[in-house]
């Protein structure tokens, strides 16, 4: 699982830095999601959001970002593959949170009703929650679920490192 949730953070901050950060964060058209017009990260440094320059506000977002597809990481661990998780990781990324964040920290359509999401309720929790429990339903049981023993889940050394990566 600790390799899982690396993989997971490497490749959603590469996505989150080429196109991300541009859908949740710029001001499109649409009420669905953001343009493409800070692709890579491309933004002034010295335009600010608040009182702090938009490239740490990316990074403060990015960590949202990261955190998010690894909580889903629970719903499906040892039922399938790396590559799969990658994968899914990436498309929900794309299709879930970014819109999700833009409705609602973006200033869309959720913020405009009132909706304020402080610590990631919404974003974060929910939009992951959700995910996990759909991908638990699709999934199934396990296999080998109370037929064999599988590695025990109380190691402290293993707690402690992945309450750190978190």
């Amino acid at each position: 699982m600790l390799c899982q949730h690396f993989g997971v953070a490497c490749l959603m901050s590469i996505l989150w830095v080429i196109a991300g950060y541009s859908l949740a964060f710029s001001q499109g058209k649409s009420v669905w999601i953001g343009e493409l017009s800070k692709l890579f990260l491309e933004i002034s440094l010295d335009f600010k959001i608040g009182t702090i320059p938009e490239i740490l506000f990316a990074m403060f977002q990015m960590t949202f970002c990261v955190i998010s597809p690894a909580l889903v990481i629970g719903a499906y661990v040892e039922r399938i593959k790396f590559s799969v998780i990658l994968i899914f990781s990436s498309v929900w990324l794309i299709l879930i949170y970014c819109p999700v964040a833009y409705w609602v920290w973006g200033g869309e359509f959720l913020a405009e009703m009132g909706v304020k999401d402080f610590a990631g309720g919404l974003v974060v929790h929910t939009t992951a929650g959700l995910a996990a429990l759909i991908t638990a339903l699709i999934l199934g049981k396990r296999q080998s679920f109370a037929k064999e023993n599988l590695s025990a889940p109380q190691s402290p050394v293993l707690t402690m490192t992945g309450a750190s990566m978190l």
